[in-house]
């Protein structure tokens, strides 16, 4: 049974919660916010299983500036009720790859939206939001069963692109969808490695990075296709 709690409840119990050891253990992966209370995401989970899916919920959470309730708002909204602006200003807002990939693959990957968004993403400047573009397209590579091999092939050509970005949170997200449209079916895993030949004769070494890391896993599956969902929950 769901219950209703209010966003201040709901803060309440997340600092009750609130752990120091684990904020700092968070920063040695790279979780780092101005707020951030250190709570783990089986408790996160548990919270969800008792609210259920509210959207005007999610802003409220959201509006706090709380990384642990960033996270619970993107596992509550309702996709259908996101819009494109919303879409922009949560990913103007993230500050750590622990937000920017629960929200794309709990959230924003089951939007209208999300196909064009990965494109638009990809492209812009700003770290996380770059990061966001290709952590939706690994998200969509996983989730979204349905989708035609057509559908994802323009991904391999922004990949190319932007694998030249140093900025880690970056090169990762690159490689990760590389790695996920690959595990799709052969067909893809094929032109991901034919991309990441490409991406080895690039003048950088984010670009080569990707490139073996990306081959190294795909080739061993020998273009199988099977697919998990790696880091996506």
């Amino acid at each position: 049974m769901k219950i209703r709690m209010t966003s201040t409840e709901i803060i309440a119990w997340l600092h009750a919660r609130a752990n120091a050891a684990n904020v700092a253990g968070l920063a040695r992966y790279g979780i780092r916010s101005k707020h951030m209370l250190g709570v783990n995401m089986p408790a996160l989970r548990q919270m969800v299983r008792r609210i259920g899916r509210d959207h005007a919920l999610a802003q409220e959470l959201w509006a706090s500036g709380i990384l642990e309730a960033r996270i619970l708002a993107g596992l509550i909204d309702e996709p259908a009720r996101v819009t494109a602006r919303q879409m922009e200003r949560w990913a103007r807002a993230f500050d750590s790859w622990a937000v920017c990939d629960q929200v794309c693959s709990n959230l924003f990957d089951k939007t209208p939206m999300a196909w064009t968004k990965a494109v638009a993403w990809a492209g812009r400047r700003e770290e996380f939001v770059k990061r966001a573009g290709f952590v939706l397209m690994a998200a969509l590579a996983v989730h979204d069963k349905q989708a035609a091999d057509a559908a994802f092939r323009p991904f391999f050509r922004l990949m190319h692109r932007e694998a030249t970005d140093e900025r880690n949170f970056v090169k990762k997200a690159v490689n990760w969808a590389l790695r996920q449209v690959g595990k799709r079916n052969p067909a893809l895993c094929r032109a991901a490695m034919q991309t990441a030949r490409r991406m080895q004769r690039l003048d950088s070494r984010a670009a080569r990075w990707i490139a073996a890391d990306a081959l190294r896993e795909l080739s061993r599956r020998g273009g199988s296709g099977e697919q998990h969902a790696g880091g996506l929950s």
